[in-house]
């Protein structure tokens, strides 16, 4: 797995995705026929099916991770954020963050605020908002400014490990897409579909990504790879766990930016049960996928999500199952080995 923790080590903030784009052309190059990159950044790995005219599928995994922007640095060389995607502030303090500086090179900080031995009875019950934070860099008011611009982007700084089945890092949302399209790709040989492997910009800011490559790409159904809930902790009810750690991929019902195609889902599901690979049905009533972004940017476009259960969305602890995460490769792949047959009428 040491590409995956390459992957998640790694910063991509909204609209920053460089650093991963040149992991995901590096390693896919190999096993694709051409590379085409749009003017938002989108990475489109081609490989072209077999026959006259082949029907086109759309992967997308998306290459960001939440983040922020500076907005402001004071005379003293605090800086304050702007947030890029969505954050519970209470996962944020104290944490070590990455600014990666216009003038180059990455600035570590760290997420400060008010010791607890001078609040006063109310600031202690109180939950702090993203812009009361502020990231200490270490430097002085004059000195921040010369090494950091407004606009530079930060991000979340945590090392990845792994335990066992255990893969545990920050950004696995959506890093474990990135890896399933690599990997897919690697083991697909001779589609009788053209492969188009997206990995996507800006979805963490409203699937921004998705939606301009399925304008340029056209294609006649669509898969996107993300991460899911995996509520299976203590505190959660039994009907809001979603799905569960170790316990399969999860073949999306719905989510709130995508009814998934139905006759996709069956085949996803029946799929799953002839190769026997672990699945769980995913419902999810908050929350999108690059799945809603391909159906509604290209034209009117089939599509659905295989999902990787993750506990601690959005936070430096995003922990996933290597076997469910084999699962999606595995089922990914045998997707695109018999997508050639797939009938998707309403007729």
């Amino acid at each position: 797995m040491e590409l995956l923790k390459e992957l998640c080590e790694a910063h991509g903030a909204p609209g920053h995705e460089d650093a991963i784009r040149a992991i995901f052309r590096r390693e896919v190059e190999p096993y694709c026929d051409r590379i085409e990159v749009d003017g938002i950044g989108n990475t489109i790995a081609i490989k072209e099916g077999k026959g006259s005219d082949p029907r086109k599928v759309m992967l997308a995994g998306h290459m960001d991770e939440i983040g922020f922007v500076v907005k402001h640095i004071d005379d003293k060389g605090f800086l304050r954020l702007s947030p890029l995607g969505g954050f519970d502030p209470k996962t944020l303090i104290a944490k070590r963050v990455c600014v990666e500086s216009s003038h180059g090179g990455h600035r570590m900080g760290v997420i400060g605020s008010k010791p607890i031995h001078i609040m006063s009875p109310e600031d202690r019950k109180r939950m702090p908002t993203v812009p009361e934070l502020f990231v200490d860099i270490g430097l002085d008011g004059e000195t921040a400014r010369s090494t950091v611009e407004i606009g530079d982007p930060v991000t979340l700084e945590q090392p990845y490990y792994q335990d066992g089945d255990r893969c545990v890092g920050k950004s696995m949302d959506n890093r474990v897409s990135i890896y399933t399209l690599i990997e897919t790709m690697r083991r697909l040989k001779d589609p009788e579909v053209t492969v188009y492997a997206v990995a996507t910009t800006q979805e963490e800011i409203g699937l921004r990504g998705a939606m301009t490559a399925a304008h340029r790409i056209e294609p006649d159904m669509g898969v996107a790879i993300d991460v899911t809930l995996a509520c299976d902790v203590p505190g959660a009810k039994p009907d809001e766990t979603i799905t569960r750690l170790g316990s399969g991929v999860g073949i999306k019902v719905h989510d709130s930016s995508l009814i998934s195609h139905p006759k996709m889902l069956r085949a996803m599901r029946d799929l799953a049960r002839e190769r026997e690979i672990p699945f769980q049905m995913e419902i999810l009533t908050a929350g999108g996928t690059d799945a809603g972004g391909i159906q509604r940017g290209g034209s009117a476009v089939p599509a659905i999500t295989l999902s990787v259960p993750c506990r601690y969305v959005h936070t430096v602890v995003e922990t996933v199952s290597a076997r469910d995460l084999e699962g999606t490769v595995a089922l990914l792949t045998a997707f695109l080995e018999t997508a050639h047959d797939l009938d998707l009428s309403y007729a």
